[in-house]
Protein backbone atom coordinates (compact mmCIF):
# COMPACT_ATOMS: atom_id res chain seq x y z
CA UNK A 1 0.00 0.00 0.00
CA UNK A 2 1.17 3.50 -0.97
CA UNK A 3 -0.52 6.72 1.29
CA UNK A 4 -0.61 10.01 -0.65
CA UNK A 5 -1.00 13.14 1.11
CA UNK A 6 -4.10 15.49 0.60
CA UNK A 7 -4.84 18.76 2.42
CA UNK A 8 -3.09 16.84 5.47
CA UNK A 9 -5.24 14.07 5.20
CA UNK A 10 -4.20 10.30 3.68
CA UNK A 11 -5.22 8.67 0.20
CA UNK A 12 -4.86 5.14 0.28
CA UNK A 13 -3.44 3.78 -3.03
CA UNK A 14 -2.87 0.07 -3.87
CA UNK A 15 -1.52 -1.48 -6.42
CA UNK A 16 -2.52 -5.07 -7.24
CA UNK A 17 -3.45 -6.36 -4.08
CA UNK A 18 -3.82 -10.15 -3.50
CA UNK A 19 -7.04 -11.51 -2.84
CA UNK A 20 -6.52 -12.61 0.71
CA UNK A 21 -6.24 -8.31 1.53
CA UNK A 22 -9.70 -7.64 0.10
CA UNK A 23 -11.33 -8.54 3.73
CA UNK A 24 -9.66 -5.59 4.55
CA UNK A 25 -9.94 -3.14 1.84
CA UNK A 26 -14.02 -3.38 1.68
CA UNK A 27 -13.92 -2.57 5.68
CA UNK A 28 -15.92 0.59 6.26
CA UNK A 29 -15.55 3.51 9.08
CA UNK A 30 -17.50 2.80 11.69
CA UNK A 31 -17.85 3.62 15.37
CA UNK A 32 -17.46 1.66 18.59
CA UNK A 33 -21.22 0.11 18.47
CA UNK A 34 -21.51 -0.02 22.74
CA UNK A 35 -20.73 3.73 22.31
CA UNK A 36 -23.50 3.97 20.12
CA UNK A 37 -26.10 1.57 21.63
CA UNK A 38 -25.61 3.22 24.61
CA UNK A 39 -26.83 6.72 23.94
CA UNK A 40 -29.36 5.46 21.37
CA UNK A 41 -31.46 3.76 24.61
CA UNK A 42 -30.85 6.91 25.94
CA UNK A 43 -32.19 8.81 23.78
CA UNK A 44 -35.70 6.68 23.47
CA UNK A 45 -36.14 6.48 27.06
CA UNK A 46 -35.92 10.30 26.96
CA UNK A 47 -37.98 10.79 23.87
CA UNK A 48 -40.72 8.26 25.25
CA UNK A 49 -40.50 9.69 29.48
CA UNK A 50 -40.65 13.84 27.92
CA UNK A 51 -42.02 13.56 24.82
CA UNK A 52 -41.80 17.21 22.89
CA UNK A 53 -39.48 18.67 25.94
CA UNK A 54 -37.27 16.06 25.28
CA UNK A 55 -36.69 16.83 21.49
CA UNK A 56 -36.15 20.48 22.26
CA UNK A 57 -34.19 20.02 24.50
CA UNK A 58 -32.08 17.61 22.34
CA UNK A 59 -32.34 20.26 19.36
CA UNK A 60 -30.34 22.94 21.49
CA UNK A 61 -27.73 19.67 22.68
CA UNK A 62 -26.65 18.41 18.97
CA UNK A 63 -28.23 21.16 17.03
CA UNK A 64 -27.34 24.39 18.54
CA UNK A 65 -30.58 25.60 17.84
CA UNK A 66 -33.34 27.30 19.98
CA UNK A 67 -37.28 26.06 19.00
CA UNK A 68 -40.39 27.37 20.65
CA UNK A 69 -41.84 24.39 19.39
CA UNK A 70 -41.35 21.78 17.03
CA UNK A 71 -44.36 21.77 14.63
CA UNK A 72 -43.56 23.69 11.50
CA UNK A 73 -46.42 25.97 10.98
CA UNK A 74 -48.59 27.19 7.95
CA UNK A 75 -46.85 30.54 7.83
CA UNK A 76 -43.43 28.99 7.69
CA UNK A 77 -44.42 26.78 4.73
CA UNK A 78 -45.85 29.91 2.79
CA UNK A 79 -42.53 32.05 3.69
CA UNK A 80 -40.49 29.08 2.50
CA UNK A 81 -42.02 29.49 -1.18
CA UNK A 82 -41.34 33.23 -1.11
CA UNK A 83 -37.75 32.31 -0.50
CA UNK A 84 -37.17 29.30 -3.60
CA UNK A 85 -36.01 31.07 -6.60
CA UNK A 86 -38.03 30.18 -9.97
CA UNK A 87 -35.14 28.54 -11.19
CA UNK A 88 -34.58 26.25 -8.17
CA UNK A 89 -38.58 25.56 -8.02
CA UNK A 90 -38.21 24.80 -11.73
CA UNK A 91 -35.30 22.43 -11.52
CA UNK A 92 -37.33 20.63 -8.13
CA UNK A 93 -40.50 20.32 -10.58
CA UNK A 94 -38.62 18.30 -13.70
CA UNK A 95 -36.93 16.12 -11.24
CA UNK A 96 -40.71 15.64 -9.20
CA UNK A 97 -41.79 14.75 -12.81
CA UNK A 98 -38.94 12.02 -13.69
CA UNK A 99 -39.29 10.54 -10.26
CA UNK A 100 -42.86 10.63 -10.52
CA UNK A 101 -42.51 8.67 -14.16
CA UNK A 102 -40.69 6.13 -12.74
CA UNK A 103 -42.20 5.04 -9.35
CA UNK A 104 -45.61 4.82 -11.38
CA UNK A 105 -43.75 2.34 -13.83
CA UNK A 106 -43.51 0.08 -11.17
CA UNK A 107 -47.33 -0.36 -10.19
CA UNK A 108 -48.42 -3.85 -11.12
CA UNK A 109 -51.63 -4.94 -12.10
CA UNK A 110 -53.61 -7.50 -10.06
CA UNK A 111 -53.93 -10.86 -11.85
CA UNK A 112 -56.15 -13.74 -10.63
CA UNK A 113 -54.71 -17.28 -10.73
CA UNK A 114 -56.50 -20.67 -10.96
CA UNK A 115 -53.90 -22.80 -8.96
CA UNK A 116 -56.55 -25.67 -9.49
CA UNK A 117 -59.72 -26.00 -10.93
CA UNK A 118 -61.88 -24.11 -8.01
CA UNK A 119 -59.26 -22.78 -6.42
CA UNK A 120 -58.21 -18.94 -7.52
CA UNK A 121 -55.55 -16.83 -5.71
CA UNK A 122 -54.42 -13.63 -5.80
CA UNK A 123 -52.27 -10.64 -3.95
CA UNK A 124 -53.67 -7.30 -3.57
CA UNK A 125 -51.42 -4.04 -2.70
CA UNK A 126 -52.15 -1.62 0.61
CA UNK A 127 -50.43 0.84 0.99
CA UNK A 128 -48.43 1.40 5.01
CA UNK A 129 -50.93 4.10 6.45
CA UNK A 130 -48.66 6.28 8.32
CA UNK A 131 -45.17 6.53 7.37
CA UNK A 132 -42.41 8.78 8.43
CA UNK A 133 -39.39 10.51 6.65
CA UNK A 134 -35.95 11.21 8.19
CA UNK A 135 -34.49 14.49 5.89
CA UNK A 136 -30.85 14.39 7.03
CA UNK A 137 -30.13 18.65 7.50
CA UNK A 138 -27.03 19.68 9.41
CA UNK A 139 -23.70 20.64 6.80
CA UNK A 140 -26.49 19.37 3.90
CA UNK A 141 -29.93 19.75 3.67
CA UNK A 142 -31.20 16.99 2.05
CA UNK A 143 -34.29 18.69 -0.17
CA UNK A 144 -34.52 15.77 -3.14
CA UNK A 145 -34.36 13.25 0.07
CA UNK A 146 -38.20 14.48 0.16
CA UNK A 147 -38.86 14.58 -3.67
CA UNK A 148 -37.40 10.58 -3.12
CA UNK A 149 -40.16 9.58 -0.50
CA UNK A 150 -42.91 11.73 -0.21
CA UNK A 151 -43.47 11.17 -4.39
CA UNK A 152 -43.53 7.25 -4.00
CA UNK A 153 -45.57 7.25 -0.68
CA UNK A 154 -48.28 9.48 -2.23
CA UNK A 155 -48.31 6.95 -5.67
CA UNK A 156 -49.06 4.15 -3.21
CA UNK A 157 -51.69 5.87 -1.13
CA UNK A 158 -49.82 6.54 2.01
CA UNK A 159 -52.66 8.42 4.46
CA UNK A 160 -50.44 9.63 6.61
CA UNK A 161 -46.45 11.14 5.55
CA UNK A 162 -44.83 12.65 8.28
CA UNK A 163 -41.38 14.71 7.69
CA UNK A 164 -39.13 15.09 10.81
CA UNK A 165 -35.69 17.27 9.65
CA UNK A 166 -33.38 18.73 12.16
CA UNK A 167 -33.65 22.96 12.26
CA UNK A 168 -30.90 25.78 11.94
CA UNK A 169 -29.23 27.57 14.96
CA UNK A 170 -32.29 30.14 14.50
CA UNK A 171 -34.65 27.28 14.81
CA UNK A 172 -35.53 27.21 11.29
CA UNK A 173 -35.95 24.90 8.59
CA UNK A 174 -34.49 25.04 5.05
CA UNK A 175 -36.80 26.53 2.80
CA UNK A 176 -36.39 24.11 0.08
CA UNK A 177 -37.18 20.94 2.47
CA UNK A 178 -40.29 22.91 3.77
CA UNK A 179 -41.15 23.84 -0.41
CA UNK A 180 -40.41 20.33 -1.64
CA UNK A 181 -42.83 18.52 1.35
CA UNK A 182 -45.86 20.88 0.44
CA UNK A 183 -44.96 20.17 -3.30
CA UNK A 184 -45.03 16.35 -2.71
CA UNK A 185 -48.14 15.85 -0.22
CA UNK A 186 -46.18 15.18 3.05
CA UNK A 187 -49.03 15.99 5.91
CA UNK A 188 -46.68 17.43 8.84
CA UNK A 189 -43.23 18.62 8.91
CA UNK A 190 -41.43 18.37 12.66
CA UNK A 191 -38.50 20.07 14.11
CA UNK A 192 -36.01 17.36 15.07
CA UNK A 193 -33.48 15.26 13.60
CA UNK A 194 -30.71 12.79 14.64
CA UNK A 195 -31.78 9.26 16.38
CA UNK A 196 -34.31 11.69 18.30
CA UNK A 197 -36.41 12.25 15.60
CA UNK A 198 -36.18 8.33 14.92
CA UNK A 199 -37.68 7.61 18.54
CA UNK A 200 -40.14 10.45 18.08
CA UNK A 201 -41.80 8.59 14.96
CA UNK A 202 -41.21 5.42 16.67
CA UNK A 203 -42.78 6.10 20.08
CA UNK A 204 -44.99 9.11 19.36
CA UNK A 205 -44.92 12.34 21.25
CA UNK A 206 -47.89 15.44 21.87
CA UNK A 207 -46.96 16.56 18.64
CA UNK A 208 -45.44 13.82 16.33
CA UNK A 209 -47.79 10.91 15.51
CA UNK A 210 -46.71 7.48 15.71
CA UNK A 211 -45.86 5.74 12.33
CA UNK A 212 -45.43 2.29 10.83
CA UNK A 213 -42.69 2.26 9.15
CA UNK A 214 -39.59 4.97 9.07
CA UNK A 215 -37.63 6.04 5.98
CA UNK A 216 -34.48 7.79 5.07
CA UNK A 217 -30.45 8.01 5.41
CA UNK A 218 -28.71 9.78 8.05
CA UNK A 219 -25.63 8.87 10.48
CA UNK A 220 -24.43 5.99 11.95
CA UNK A 221 -26.71 7.20 14.70
CA UNK A 222 -29.58 7.59 12.91
CA UNK A 223 -29.25 3.80 11.99
CA UNK A 224 -28.89 2.61 15.08
CA UNK A 225 -31.80 4.14 15.93
CA UNK A 226 -33.89 3.13 12.62
CA UNK A 227 -32.67 -0.42 13.74
CA UNK A 228 -33.62 0.32 17.49
CA UNK A 229 -36.97 1.28 16.44
CA UNK A 230 -38.12 -2.29 14.81
CA UNK A 231 -37.95 -3.41 19.00
CA UNK A 232 -41.12 -1.27 19.13
CA UNK A 233 -43.02 -3.14 15.82
CA UNK A 234 -42.31 -0.21 13.68
CA UNK A 235 -40.40 -1.48 9.98
CA UNK A 236 -37.99 0.62 8.49
CA UNK A 237 -36.70 0.59 5.11
CA UNK A 238 -33.48 -0.53 5.11
CA UNK A 239 -30.14 0.42 6.49
CA UNK A 240 -29.08 3.44 5.04
CA UNK A 241 -25.97 4.96 6.35
CA UNK A 242 -23.48 6.88 5.49
CA UNK A 243 -22.75 7.38 1.74
CA UNK A 244 -20.40 5.63 -0.64
CA UNK A 245 -19.36 5.25 -4.24
CA UNK A 246 -17.43 2.60 -6.12
CA UNK A 247 -15.97 3.47 -9.45
CA UNK A 248 -14.78 0.95 -12.04
CA UNK A 249 -12.80 2.12 -15.00
CA UNK A 250 -10.94 1.20 -17.78
CA UNK A 251 -8.55 3.03 -20.40
CA UNK A 252 -11.23 4.84 -22.41
CA UNK A 253 -12.37 6.71 -18.80
CA UNK A 254 -12.29 10.09 -18.06
CA UNK A 255 -10.12 11.04 -15.45
CA UNK A 256 -11.42 14.00 -14.59
CA UNK A 257 -15.05 12.48 -14.61
CA UNK A 258 -14.26 10.22 -12.40
CA UNK A 259 -12.79 12.43 -9.47
CA UNK A 260 -15.74 14.37 -9.84
CA UNK A 261 -18.06 11.53 -9.16
CA UNK A 262 -15.30 10.14 -5.82
CA UNK A 263 -15.63 13.85 -4.36
CA UNK A 264 -19.33 14.24 -4.95
CA UNK A 265 -19.65 11.42 -2.47
CA UNK A 266 -16.61 12.54 -0.28
CA UNK A 267 -17.98 15.84 0.07
CA UNK A 268 -21.18 14.38 1.76
CA UNK A 269 -19.38 14.02 5.12
CA UNK A 270 -16.56 12.42 6.91
CA UNK A 271 -17.77 9.36 7.34
CA UNK A 272 -18.47 8.96 3.88
CA UNK A 273 -16.18 6.63 2.14
CA UNK A 274 -15.42 6.09 -1.82
CA UNK A 275 -13.04 3.72 -3.90
CA UNK A 276 -11.81 3.55 -7.72
CA UNK A 277 -10.67 0.51 -9.08
CA UNK A 278 -8.90 0.74 -12.76
CA UNK A 279 -6.89 -1.79 -15.08
CA UNK A 280 -5.10 0.70 -16.33
CA UNK A 281 -1.73 2.75 -15.14
CA UNK A 282 -2.17 5.69 -16.69
CA UNK A 283 -6.12 6.22 -15.93
CA UNK A 284 -4.88 5.27 -12.49
CA UNK A 285 -2.16 8.14 -11.39
CA UNK A 286 -4.34 10.56 -13.77
CA UNK A 287 -7.16 10.22 -11.52
CA UNK A 288 -5.74 10.20 -8.42
CA UNK A 289 -4.11 13.39 -9.66
CA UNK A 290 -7.52 15.06 -10.65
CA UNK A 291 -9.14 14.07 -7.39
CA UNK A 292 -5.83 16.29 -5.79
CA UNK A 293 -6.59 19.26 -8.17
CA UNK A 294 -10.46 19.47 -7.74
CA UNK A 295 -10.45 18.79 -4.50
CA UNK A 296 -8.74 22.45 -3.77
CA UNK A 297 -11.86 23.87 -5.49
CA UNK A 298 -14.62 22.36 -3.42
CA UNK A 299 -16.22 24.68 -0.51
CA UNK A 300 -16.43 21.11 1.34
CA UNK A 301 -13.27 20.15 0.44
CA UNK A 302 -12.45 19.78 4.73
CA UNK A 303 -15.04 16.99 4.55
CA UNK A 304 -14.00 15.40 1.61
CA UNK A 305 -10.58 15.08 2.33
CA UNK A 306 -11.72 13.52 5.78
CA UNK A 307 -13.83 10.79 4.00
CA UNK A 308 -10.45 10.05 1.94
CA UNK A 309 -8.57 8.64 4.50
CA UNK A 310 -11.09 6.26 4.77
CA UNK A 311 -10.85 5.45 0.78
CA UNK A 312 -9.02 3.10 -1.25
CA UNK A 313 -7.52 3.78 -4.69
CA UNK A 314 -6.77 0.00 -6.34
CA UNK A 315 -5.00 -0.91 -9.66
CA UNK A 316 -6.38 -4.43 -10.82
CA UNK A 317 -5.54 -6.67 -13.87
CA UNK A 318 -8.64 -7.14 -15.08
CA UNK A 319 -12.39 -5.94 -15.15
CA UNK A 320 -13.85 -8.88 -13.49
CA UNK A 321 -11.71 -8.90 -11.01
CA UNK A 322 -12.97 -4.99 -10.62
CA UNK A 323 -16.23 -6.57 -10.53
CA UNK A 324 -15.69 -9.30 -8.04
CA UNK A 325 -14.07 -7.13 -5.73
CA UNK A 326 -17.61 -4.73 -6.05
CA UNK A 327 -19.99 -7.50 -5.81
CA UNK A 328 -17.80 -8.43 -2.39
CA UNK A 329 -17.75 -4.39 -0.84
CA UNK A 330 -21.84 -3.93 -2.47
CA UNK A 331 -21.22 -0.57 -3.41
CA UNK A 332 -24.22 1.92 -2.49
CA UNK A 333 -23.19 3.41 -5.63
CA UNK A 334 -21.30 1.43 -8.83
CA UNK A 335 -20.25 3.81 -11.60
CA UNK A 336 -18.90 1.32 -14.69
CA UNK A 337 -16.86 3.73 -16.40
CA UNK A 338 -15.77 1.76 -18.89
CA UNK A 339 -16.15 1.22 -22.45
CA UNK A 340 -18.23 -2.11 -23.15
CA UNK A 341 -20.06 -1.82 -20.03
CA UNK A 342 -23.42 -3.65 -21.61
CA UNK A 343 -21.24 -6.96 -21.38
CA UNK A 344 -20.35 -6.48 -17.59
CA UNK A 345 -23.85 -5.39 -16.61
CA UNK A 346 -24.45 -9.48 -15.73
CA UNK A 347 -21.73 -9.92 -13.43
CA UNK A 348 -22.74 -7.43 -11.52
CA UNK A 349 -24.43 -9.13 -8.11
CA UNK A 350 -24.81 -6.81 -5.40
CA UNK A 351 -25.29 -2.69 -5.29
CA UNK A 352 -27.56 -0.39 -5.00
CA UNK A 353 -27.80 2.03 -7.61
CA UNK A 354 -25.78 1.36 -11.20
CA UNK A 355 -24.42 4.24 -13.52
CA UNK A 356 -23.70 3.15 -16.76
CA UNK A 357 -20.91 5.21 -19.37
CA UNK A 358 -18.61 8.03 -18.66
CA UNK A 359 -21.79 10.52 -18.94
CA UNK A 360 -23.78 8.71 -15.80
CA UNK A 361 -22.80 10.76 -13.33
CA UNK A 362 -23.89 9.37 -10.38
CA UNK A 363 -25.58 13.00 -9.21
CA UNK A 364 -28.07 12.01 -12.03
CA UNK A 365 -29.78 9.78 -9.43
CA UNK A 366 -29.15 11.62 -6.46
CA UNK A 367 -31.43 13.92 -7.90
CA UNK A 368 -33.64 13.75 -11.31
CA UNK A 369 -33.23 11.01 -13.67
CA UNK A 370 -36.03 9.04 -11.70
CA UNK A 371 -34.24 6.18 -10.35
CA UNK A 372 -34.30 6.71 -5.91
CA UNK A 373 -30.85 7.54 -3.84
CA UNK A 374 -32.39 6.36 -0.67
CA UNK A 375 -30.30 2.45 -1.43
CA UNK A 376 -28.47 0.26 1.09
CA UNK A 377 -25.18 1.45 2.78
CA UNK A 378 -22.58 -0.41 4.30
CA UNK A 379 -22.34 -3.63 2.17
CA UNK A 380 -26.31 -4.10 2.92
CA UNK A 381 -26.86 -4.16 -1.02
CA UNK A 382 -26.03 -8.02 -0.78
CA UNK A 383 -29.93 -8.33 0.71
CA UNK A 384 -31.49 -4.96 0.18
CA UNK A 385 -32.94 -3.19 -2.38
CA UNK A 386 -33.56 0.66 -2.40
CA UNK A 387 -36.65 2.20 -1.86
CA UNK A 388 -39.16 1.91 -4.69
CA UNK A 389 -42.62 1.70 -4.72
CA UNK A 390 -42.80 -1.41 -2.87
CA UNK A 391 -41.43 0.36 -0.28
CA UNK A 392 -44.86 2.14 0.59
CA UNK A 393 -47.01 -1.13 0.42
CA UNK A 394 -48.37 -4.64 1.88
CA UNK A 395 -48.65 -7.15 -0.25
CA UNK A 396 -52.03 -9.14 0.78
CA UNK A 397 -52.64 -12.52 -0.49
CA UNK A 398 -56.48 -13.82 -0.93
CA UNK A 399 -57.70 -17.33 -2.25
CA UNK A 400 -61.31 -18.52 -3.12
CA UNK A 401 -62.01 -22.48 -3.01
CA UNK A 402 -65.30 -23.24 -4.16
CA UNK A 403 -67.09 -26.42 -2.96
CA UNK A 404 -65.26 -28.77 -5.60
CA UNK A 405 -62.15 -26.35 -5.89
CA UNK A 406 -61.78 -28.04 -2.34
CA UNK A 407 -62.81 -31.12 -3.29
CA UNK A 408 -60.47 -31.53 -5.85
CA UNK A 409 -57.03 -29.82 -3.69
CA UNK A 410 -59.02 -31.65 -0.46
CA UNK A 411 -57.10 -34.91 -0.27
CA UNK A 412 -53.75 -33.07 -0.68
CA UNK A 413 -54.30 -31.08 2.35
CA UNK A 414 -55.10 -34.37 4.35
CA UNK A 415 -52.09 -36.37 3.65
CA UNK A 416 -49.96 -33.28 4.36
CA UNK A 417 -51.61 -32.40 7.81
CA UNK A 418 -51.63 -35.68 8.40
CA UNK A 419 -47.58 -36.54 8.12
CA UNK A 420 -47.23 -33.38 10.13
CA UNK A 421 -49.35 -34.32 12.72
CA UNK A 422 -51.68 -31.76 12.47
CA UNK A 423 -55.29 -33.59 12.79
CA UNK A 424 -57.22 -30.28 13.24
CA UNK A 425 -55.93 -29.31 10.27
CA UNK A 426 -56.63 -32.46 8.38
CA UNK A 427 -60.37 -32.46 9.92
CA UNK A 428 -60.83 -28.47 9.01
CA UNK A 429 -60.52 -30.35 5.48
CA UNK A 430 -62.56 -33.40 6.12
CA UNK A 431 -65.41 -32.06 7.74
CA UNK A 432 -66.52 -29.92 4.38
CA UNK A 433 -65.65 -32.72 2.29
CA UNK A 434 -68.11 -35.14 4.23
Amino acid sequence: MVQKKIKNNTMNIYRFPTKDNWKDLVKRPVLEQQEISGLITEIFTEVEKNGDKALIEFNKKFDKANTQRISVSKEEIEDAQKQIKDELKQAILQAKENISIFHASQKQEMQKIETTQGVVCWRENRAVEKVGIYIPGGTAPLFSTVLMLAVPANLAGCKEIVLCTPPDKSGNINPAILYAAKLCGVSEIFKTGGAQAIAAMTLGTESIPQVNKIFGPGNQFVVAAKEYAQRFGVAIDMPAGPSEVLVIADEKAVPEFCAADLLSQAEHGSDSQVVFITTDLKVFNETINAVDQQIKELPRNEFAAQALENSSFILVNSLEEALEFSNLYAPEHLILAINDFEKYIPEIQNAGSVFLGNYSCESAGDYASGTNHTLPTNAYAKNYSGVSLDSFVKKITFQHLSKQGLRNLGKTIELMAEAEGLFAHKNAVSIRLK
